[in-house]
């Protein structure tokens, strides 16, 4: 009798878990249940699945919901934080753009998350002190344009992990946590009602991190902090007349001793991190009194002509090149002849001039006897394939024809470095045009002439999507300094398909796809990380702004897409535009058509981003 007792009981002790253990397509559906307009997500249906059948706004990896990204469903609610705790392996919520309100729900009960954003919500009242306390994984917290009040709690300087935290636009007073978290890259305090002094570690950030708080002082504003907290804005006034001389003494002796580091720095330092994205805006000519730099690659076989060189590659032998000498290289391998042929002898000889050192390499432009002017790339860390697999893919390069696609000319075999080159292009980059010469050349970036180059981008990209479809990343490392002006402004694409012949740790470094949102939060890419680099560069043409998310240090620049995305939540998408666009006659909305397609195109959940197609598509109806 003793154990037919037990069993039962053993089976009532299970009872609580097993009730309470959802699978993850019945959570959703009990989250669902407690959306109102819970129509928007139609596609989360009983006995399917969530990852296989595609719901909207749910990403996967492995099978397994890692993600909710709900932004601009206009859905509201009570969250059911019961039915999000089941999804065990969710790491990101994005609720942004929505209608929910009331306190802020207890997602800090929800596994362990590493992205939670609720801007552009009505959610109110005080969050509690120990909220982040429990969830210290946090890496992003977007709570911006919402109506929270009372102070920021003290919690959120445990979140160790922390990159970017976004509270502006809400009602929060008090003064500011003394945050000292390494990691933080973006901070918004902007617009609340904060007082008190800003602590000193955070203020390495910008100005605008902190406007619209009359409260507070010190730096980076240029309110000073007095005893009592009040603050004086002309401090040289409250000086004791005495010690004015001496004030002044100090503050010259500084600023020049600044002026004199500053100088030895940037003197010292020519090529920094930054020049990945700025080595085209530095480029100058070198004046005929400079003498030019050698190229410096190792020289070819002994007592090999130009002439022989040159009438291999006119033969179009299937071994033209590939003649080894006594260390094992090889001549240059022409891959087209449409600009004439020319050997390793002949691009040694030629005047050169150091163009800038990127992510992938050194670019040099060489202006050889001919007067034919190249650029040539010495190209780093592209030892993935061995010779032969090398030669295929440039081989395949070389056979490229498409308006919008600039084909390499010629290509170098080492093992330890590679060399491309290609036809010089005077204009220069997109990046250049638009940021580096704010004269002349920018002037005339016109609304036809970037609709022009947004056109002809998309169209280059639904070349290179068709003709390198099997590659997870077609083009891999599309930016607007690898966007090259013709004459005429007709864009042409570079540095792309290198996606196979580059070891996936140094790909990660080098390549912009891989800022991709999906990248950065799953470690996954896909051709749709191709889509976010073209909604990069038409957000970055319409806007006029450099983008923060071509700098790997967080620093400089404007977050492009959470600028948009905000400006159009409050309807203030007028601002968003170059000025120099709004002066073409009846522009503005075929502009902001175009902003929607960059917006779109960025979307941080690749399933509801745009595929190449759909955005050629779009782009092409937009017509002056």
């Amino acid at each position: 009798m003793a154990a037919v007792r037990v069993l039962p009981f053993f089976l009532l002790l299970l009872l609580p878990s097993l009730s309470f253990s959802l699978s993850e397509y019945e959570a959703l559906l009990k989250l669902k249940q407690s959306f109102t307009r819970a129509d928007r997500l139609s596609s989360w249906l009983p006995d399917s699945s969530p990852c296989s059948a595609k719901w909207v706004g749910i990403i996967c990896f492995n099978g397994t919901v890692t993600g909710l990204h709900l932004t601009g469903f206009d859905i509201s609610g009570k969250i059911d934080i019961e039915a999000l705790n089941a999804l065990h392996g969710l790491r990101t919520i994005s609720l942004v753009n929505n209608s929910f309100s009331g306190p802020i729900p207890d997602f800090h009960r929800v596994g362990a998350l590493k992205s939670l954003l609720l801007t552009g919500n009505q959610f109110s009242g005080e969050i509690p002190k120990d909220f982040f306390a429990h969830i210290t994984s946090l890496k992003k917290f977007w709570i911006s344009y919402n109506q929270f009040n009372g102070t920021i709690p003290e919690s959120v300087t445990q979140l160790s992990h922390l990159i970017e935290l976004h509270l502006e636009h809400n009602h929060f007073s008090g003064p500011i946590p003394p945050m000292n978290i390494p990691t933080l890259k973006q901070l918004d305090l902007s617009n609340n009602k904060l007082e008190g002094e800003i602590p000193e570690s955070l203020s390495i950030f910008s100005v605008d991190s902190f406007k619209g708080n009359e409260g507070l002082c010190g730096k980076p504003l240029d309110k000073v902090c007095m005893g009592d907290n009040k603050t004086n804005t002309n401090v040289p006034n409250q000086i004791p007349p005495e010690k004015k001389t001496n004030f002044v003494v100090v503050v010259v002796l500084g600023i020049a001793a600044l002026v004199f580091i500053a100088f030895a720095f940037f003197t010292c330092k020519q090529r920094s991190e930054e020049e990945d994205n700025f080595g085209m805006l530095r480029r100058e000519k070198v004046p005929d009194s400079v003498s030019v730099v050698e190229v410096h690659v190792p020289s070819s076989t002994s007592n090999r002509s130009n002439s022989r060189a040159s009438e291999t590659s006119r033969k179009g032998s299937s071994r033209k090149g590939s003649t080894h000498g006594k260390n094992g290289m090889s001549d240059l391998v022409m891959l087209n002849d449409d600009r004439g042929a020319f050997g390793l002898q002949d691009l040694m000889k030629a005047a050169a001039e150091v163009l800038g050192n990127g992510g992938l390499g050194s670019a040099y432009k060489a202006v050889m006897a001919t007067g034919l002017s190249v650029v040539v790339k010495r190209l780093r860390e592209m030892n993935r394939l061995q010779r032969e697999g090398f030669d295929a893919e440039m081989r395949r390069f070389g056979r490229l024809r498409h308006r919008n696609i600039l084909t390499p000319l010629a290509y170098h075999f080492r093992r330890e470095e590679k060399l491309l080159v290609s036809e010089y292009i005077p204009k220069g980059s997109l990046l250049y045009v638009l940021h580096g010469d704010r004269g002349i050349s920018h002037a005339e970036l016109n609304w036809p002439i970037r609709l022009k180059i947004i056109q002809g981008m998309a169209r280059g990209m639904g070349f290179l999507h068709t003709e390198f479809s099997s590659y997870e990343l077609p083009h891999g490392n599309l930016k607007s300094s690898n966007v090259l002006l013709g004459d005429d402004y007709e864009p042409l694409l570079s540095d792309y398909g290198f996606h196979p012949l580059i070891n996936t740790p140094n790909a990660v470094q080098s390549m912009f796809a891989y800022k991709s949102p999906e990248f950065v939060q799953y470690q996954e890419v896909s051709p749709k990380s191709d889509v976010y680099c073209l909604g990069i560069v038409i957000l970055e043409i319409l806007t006029g702004k450099f983008p923060s998310q071509y700098l790997s240090n967080g620093k400089g620049g404007i977050d492009v897409v959470q600028w948009v995305l905000t400006s159009m939540y409050e309807r203030r998408e007028d601002e968003l535009i170059d000025p120099e666009l709004l002066s073409y006659t009846n522009s503005r909305n075929q502009i902001l058509q175009l902003l929607r397609i960059g917006a779109a195109c960025t979307e941080s959940n690749p399933e509801q981003r745009l595929d190449i197609r759909e955005a050629i598509r779009k782009i092409e109806e937009v017509q002056i």
